[in-house]
Formats: C-alpha cells, structure tokens, sequence
C-alpha cells in the first residue's frame, strides 16, 4: 500500500512518522493532522466483553493515545530500521517526531535502482548475446578463397598494407542475367589497389585498366579437392582475364598486379554487380553528377543535367556506362567509376550513415554478402579492424589514379588496347612501395626526410676504404654476387664480399655498422641509393681478411644492382588525379 493509502499527505515519508506508544510498548505511525485522514484496516481484536470483534473504528482509541495512533496500532506493518536506534532502543519519546537516519533506510529510489541495475545487467547480458550471434550471422556470409603465397597471411594494425579491390564482370545474382555477356566466367572487369600508409595519414586507390596489355604469371590455385593446380600463364594479354580465364582465382590477379608494377598486393576483396546495388541502396542512395543529361541505351542510366542521387540497378548502370562519356572507352569509364567510390566513402562515412544503426546493420549485411576476400582478412573481426584503419585515413587525403598507359601501337587504327607507359608509370609504381602520399601531407614528409637526413649527414669515407660484408636476405636469387661485382668494378668499392644467404629474410634492405663506421656507411649509402631508414647502427663483423666490416642485407625491396632504393622525396603529377573529398561531374 503506497503512502497516500495510510493516510499521510504526499511528500511525507513514513519512516519518519513511526514512534513509540508507552501505554502499548509497541512502535506506531504518527501521521500530520492536517493530513486527509483515511481509517486503515488492522486484524480482528479478540472479542471483548460485549464486543463484536470488529475492527476498531477511529474513535476507538486508548487513553492517551492519538486518533491517528489507534488506526495503525494494530497493523501488521513492522517499524521501520529507522525508528530504532542500534541496540534496539527508541529514539524519540512519544509525541516527537523521529530523528531521519537516510543512511539506515531503503527508499523508494534505491529500490528502483537496484531493480534498475539488475534489469541493466540482464540487457546487458542479453545484447552482448544477440552481438555475438550477429557477428557470428556476418561471419557466415562471408566466402573466401585461399590464394596461397600470392598474400599476406594476416594483417597488422602498424604498417602499411595493399588491397586489391576486384569487380567481376560475372552475371549472377537477381536481376543481373541481362547484362553483358551472360556466359561471362568473371572476369577482372574493375580493378582497383589500394595503398594505405603506414602512418594512415593518406592512401592511394589505383585503378589498372581492364584493357591493359600484361603478362599474367604462371598462378598455382587451391583446388576443391585441397590440391593445388598451377595454371600457365600467357603473354601479351588483357589484365582482366588474370580472373576466371582457365579457371584462375583472384590470386592470379594479385600476382598478376605485382608483376606488372612491382608492388606486393596483402589483400583481396571482390565483389559483383549486387555490390554495387547492394551498398549504394544501404547508404540511402549516392550523389553523382553529369554535365548533360543522360540517356544511355546500353546501361539503362537515365539521369539529368547536375546531381542525381543513385542507388541499386541505376548505380550499377553509372559505374557501369561508357557510351556516354569522354571517348567512350574504358578510361573515362574508369574517372566514372572512381567519382562513385568517392562519393560512396563519402556517405558511408557521413553523420547520417554513422549515427543510423539501421543503416549501419543494412551496410554490414550488404558488405558480407557482396564480398569474396581471401582467408587471411576472413573473419568479421580482422574486417572490422581493417575498415577501421581505412576509416583513419581523411578523404582530402584519399587519391584516385590511374595506371599511366598509352595506347597499343599493336592494334593499329582501331585503339582496343593500351600499355603501360614505361616513363611515366615507374614513378607511380615507386611511390606507391616507398609509402609516398600523392596529397601533400607535408608535416609527415618533412619529418620523414629530416629523419632521412640526418643519418646521411656527415663526414664520408673514400670508396676504397669501405668494407662490407653482402648477405642475400630475400632479394632476388644472385643479388648479392650481382651487387658484389657492380660494387668493386663500378663503384670502387674492392674491399667487399659476397657472404651468401642471410639467416632470415627481410623485407627492407639495411645496412649495419659499428659508431666507428659511420662515414663507411654514409658512403655506401650514397652510392647504392640506400635511404636513411636502411641504416641500422649495431656491431660489425668481422670479414675474410680478418677485418672489422659492415653488413649488408638485401630485402624484399632490393630492385637490383645500381637501382636506387631511396623514397621519391615527392609523388610524381599523374593526368586526371582527383581525392575522396572532391565532387566532380563526368562529362
């Protein structure tokens, strides 16, 4: 029964009415006078002398006794702890009003509160449950294909790392029959690798036509049965059958990339035309935009002059339409496709999509789905932390390029094909490996280059005086004689030594020596192109003759003798460059 049901005005906590009754020796509930008075059933009194065992009215009271005494002196509701001092005695005499003791009494509120927390735990309980089921649910719908050696076996949170992002061209999935070649096995229809650096200040999306003439490797791929068949590779080709063409995987295609620009790719994703329909809807659309209206018989893209917000079957048709814009050949396509992803990072990366958990679940159900990645990145948890360190980077600082390529002399009049430009791309290629931003992150290069400096600055010692001892620790087989003889016939450097394999591989090239050996090192370093991160000071060695020699270790990233290693200063100008954050219209 709530206060107002004993009688008491609102506001006025029965704990603090409870006093003790000399003439009963029991404690009683004394309620204001000026409070609406109601009467409050107590148990039946034994029937006295003439009496009916009734329960007393409010006129029944003892001597001495209040009204308001007599109609809860019977009562069954015990006093409360705070009615009784400890040791059980009484606080105040009858007639005054008991001393408040808030420390000793269970209120209302606290009642609330713990009800509240334990409800909260069980919430708790049962939404760390639901997530974990739900995660479990996205892992599900993640394929993956194991590409072997041609990967990375994890990923790491502290460097660099390189991701192909493949389209296929194949038909399937709802609503995709009518498009292109029915029959298509999947090919590497869009094609684009993403560099992110070390530091995620920048990253570099770079897209390689489809069109492009290459040589595709030789490409060993998991077979069904666990076995592992290796499909030849063919010479003079187009890039974008390194997919599907007699039975290659994306692994193929990754290998296929490195032999094409010299980069090393970590990690795949590839996904389908239901990709692009798929996340596009779950964002609640993408902002595009065209200088002239658009009418494209070919892919069904219907849009106006200006922006237009596109989503599912009219997002796949902007990515996929080329008849309507530049040349109509795959390149002006390409800046198409590259001002969507843009504008797609966007809104997935906008208030609205990230304060939106309906969107956000659509845009995780959307992207496992859609997506095919290899077993290094195939868990929910390695994707979580993958879309995380992308999302560090700020999309001013995000740059699309293009593979620089010119066109194929072999296709005479008609260009159906390009190459590689041989001037241009390298450039490209090296800034890509060197961790170079294409945006001006200037802070992080100027400190990279002071770091770079200072070890390179000082006094250097004669060609002759150096001795250095070459290990071969994951270059090229034969790089360590190659460098040997370029080093004593080209360079001067006649007290040096091929002392073969090193004991582990590296993946960068160093270069250590002892604090006495110093202007050694900086004069090796010039000469070989060697950058300031390369030179390790440590302990020497000692050589053939019997003398205290630096070592030199040939990494992963060894390009051969007499190529420098040392990091563009600066990203090289690439034609139709644009960042994340621009809003461009293709035309």
């Amino acid at each position: 029964m709530d206060a107002q049901g004993r009688g008491r005005a609102d506001n006025i906590d029965p704990a603090d009415q409870w006093v003790l009754n000399p003439n009963t020796g029991e404690y009683e509930l004394r309620l204001s006078t000026s409070a609406p008075q109601s009467s409050v059933p107590g148990p039946r009194r034994p029937a006295s002398r003439g009496g009916t065992g009734a329960p007393r009215r409010r006129n029944d009271s003892k001597p001495g006794e209040t009204r308001e005494m007599s109609t809860v002196r019977a009562g069954n509701v015990p006093p409360p702890r705070s009615a009784r001092r400890r040791g059980g005695e009484p606080e105040a005499p009858q007639g005054r009003r008991a001393a408040r003791r808030p420390a000793k009494k269970k209120s209302k509120a606290k009642k609330i509160l713990a009800w509240t927390a334990g409800g909260t735990a069980f919430v708790l309980v049962a939404v760390g449950t639901a997530g974990y089921l739900y995660l479990k649910h996205l892992e599900g719908n993640i394929s993956s294909t194991d590409v072997g050696d041609a990967g990375s076996k994890g990923f790491s949170k502290d460097e660099a790392f390189n991701l192909l992002v493949i389209g296929t061209d194949k038909r399937t999935g709802k609503g995709n029959e009518g498009y292109g070649d029915k029959g298509s096995v999947g090919h590497a229809d869009t094609d684009i690798l993403l560099h992110v650096s070390k530091d995620r200040t920048n990253a570099t999306a770079m897209s390689i036509p489809r069109d492009l003439i290459v040589n595709v490797p030789d490409c060993p791929t998991k077979q069904p049965d666990g076995s592992t068949k290796v499909i030849p590779g063919t010479e003079n080709v187009r890039f974008n059958t390194s997919l599907g063409q007699d039975g290659r995987d994306p692994g193929c295609t990754m290998r296929t990339v490195e032999e094409v620009t010299g980069i090393h790719v970590d990690h795949f994703m590839m996904a389908d035309f239901n990709a692009v329909k798929t996340l596009s809807s779950a964002v609640g659309g993408v902002e595009v935009c065209v200088t002239h209206p658009v009418n494209d018989k070919e892919s069904h893209l219907k849009l106006p002059a200006g922006k237009s917000r596109v989503s599912g079957e009219q997002a796949l048709a902007f990515v996929r339409t080329r008849h309507s814009f530049g040349n109509h050949g795959d390149l002006d396509r390409i800046k198409v496709q590259q001002q969507f992803l843009g504008s797609l990072m966007r809104e997935m990366s906008s208030s609205d999509t990230l304060t939106n958990p309906s969107k956000l679940l659509d845009l995780a159900e959307a992207a496992t789905k859609a997506l095919t990645v290899d077993t290094g990145i195939d868990s929910i948890s390695t994707l979580k932390d993958m879309a995380l360190e992308i999302k560090k980077v700020p999309t001013k600082n995000i740059s699309f390029v293009t593979v620089p390529v010119l066109d194929n002399p072999a296709d005479g009049a008609v260009h159906k094909t390009v190459i590689v430009n041989q001037t241009a791309a390298p450039q490209v290629f090296d800034a890509i490996k060197s961790d170079v931003s294409f945006t001006e992150v200037k802070k992080q290069q100027k400190q990279a280059k002071d770091a770079q400096a200072a070890q390179l600055n000082g006094a250097r010692s004669a060609p002759s005086d150096v001795r250095v001892r070459i290990l071969n620790g994951g270059a090229q087989p034969g790089s360590a004689q190659e460098t040997l003889s370029w080093l004593q016939t080209s360079k001067g450097v006649l007290k040096s030594e091929n002392a073969g394999n090193a004991p582990a591989e590296l993946k960068n090239t160093t270069l250590e020596y002892a604090p006495d050996q110093a202007a050694q090192a900086r004069e090796l370093a010039a000469l070989m192109g060697l950058p300031g991160s390369a030179l390790k000071p440590g302990k020497s060695v000692i050589n053939s003759q019997g003398l205290p020699a630096m070592t030199l270790t040939l990494g992963k990233d060894f390009k051969g003798a007499g190529v420098s290693l040392t990091a563009p200063a600066k990203a090289p100008k690439v034609d139709g460059a644009s960042t994340a954050n621009e809003a461009k219209c293709a035309s």
